[in-house]
């Protein structure tokens, strides 16, 4: 018989482990991370699984299911831990979708794909977008912008890249290419070319910022530890766009954008001009839908965004962000709450966080 004392060490160590938590929520996302073992009944069990809750004395984890059966336990026969679970298998179909839309020359219908996958079109369609965030359509929509971009980058004409990239007559994609590209195809081609963007630099509480602004509106708020080094940085991300030092009148635009920083929770009242993929976009959104003063894991935004194994892709689409406290990505922290990974300096994350605290 186990002494008190050893069953309140085995209790603790698995109280303080990280893993346990996700146990007692019965968290789906975490299956596939790990098993869990039951000393009193000999079998292991996904994180999922919704047997009667053991308690954490009796509880071990092991990184495999093949740890778990060398350790002495049987895989649980209510959630076969050793086969995939429901979500991994939509998932594994999800995957098989996307690959068929990514190889199709002409992004293929609903029907079809649906057929190729093995449901019917409504239950496909769900399935779709509550694993992705986007609708099957949405997916192929951002598959041929990435082969437009990609042809128009290599010199190839506006109608080459068109017909190459899948769209069948030039009048559908003039109707799409604007949101598609952020610009005209023309313009795009040329890098940029005749893009005139004002900019101002100006001092805060952080340091040097620099605002920039397109016909569209604010396409960058930049830190930066020198003035060269921010019109390096705006130079880098426009390289043949026209810059132009903001007038007068942009003086107004650059107090804003430094009151903002100063008070980020009140908000900023002018329009943004956010490029980016469109999984990138997806990720600012939810980064945007964070109530000022809190923060979210990056775990916790790729769970927001429907793809919770997206976890470095999210942590990537931060540190691609141009506008910095308008698209708050420091408002992204560890799964442990410690502050780190943001592009512009820790200690910037840290005080933007104290200033929307207070």
């Amino acid at each position: 018989m186990i002494s008190l004392p050893g069953k309140q060490a085995r209790a603790a160590q698995t109280l303080n482990d990280p893993r346990w938590p996700l146990v007692q929520a019965r968290d789906k996302t975490a299956d596939g991370q790990f098993v869990y073992s039951v000393k009193t009944t000999g079998v292991y069990c996904r994180p999922s699984c919704s047997a009667r809750q053991a308690l954490p004395e009796n509880v071990q984890f092991h990184s495999t299911c093949q740890a778990a059966e060398q350790a002495g336990f049987r895989p649980c026969l209510r959630c076969k831990p050793d086969q995939q679970s429901l979500a991994q298998q939509q998932r594994v179909l999800v995957e098989q979708a996307c690959r068929l839309i990514a190889a199709a020359q002409t992004p293929p219908s609903l029907d079809e794909l649906a057929a190729q996958i093995g449901l019917s079109p409504y239950h496909f369609h769900r399935l779709f977008k509550s694993i992705t965030g986007v609708t099957p359509k949405g997916y192929a929509n951002a598959q041929r912008a990435a082969r437009v971009r990609n042809h128009l980058q290599q010199g190839e004409t506006v109608t080459d890249a068109l017909y190459d990239a899948g769209f069948n007559s030039s009048g559908r994609f003039y109707t799409v290419a604007d949101t598609l590209l952020g610009m005209t195809p023309k313009t795009y081609k040329d890098g940029g070319t005749n893009v005139q963007i004002r900019y101002a630099i100006g001092r805060c509480s952080l340091g040097d910022l620099l605002v920039a602004q397109s016909d569209r509106g604010i396409c960058a708020i930049l830190f930066g530890e020198s003035v060269e080094a921010l019109n390096d940085d705006l130079q880098r991300r426009f390289p043949r766009a026209t810059l132009v030092p903001g007038d007068a009148a942009f003086t107004q635009t650059l107090d804003e954008v430094i009151a903002f920083v100063e008070a980020p929770a009140k908000g900023l009242d002018l329009p943004l001009d956010i490029r980016g993929t469109v999984f990138q976009q997806r990720v600012w959104q939810a980064l945007q839908a964070i109530t000022p003063g809190k923060t979210a894991s990056y775990r916790e935004v790729a769970e927001r965004i429907g793809m919770p194994s997206a976890v470095r892709a999210v942590a990537g689409a931060c540190a691609a962000n141009a506008l910095a406290v308008a698209v708050p990505c420091h408002r992204v922290v560890r799964s442990d709450g410690a502050l780190s990974g943001y592009r512009w300096g820790v200690e910037r994350k840290r005080v933007l966080l104290e200033k929307e605290a207070e």
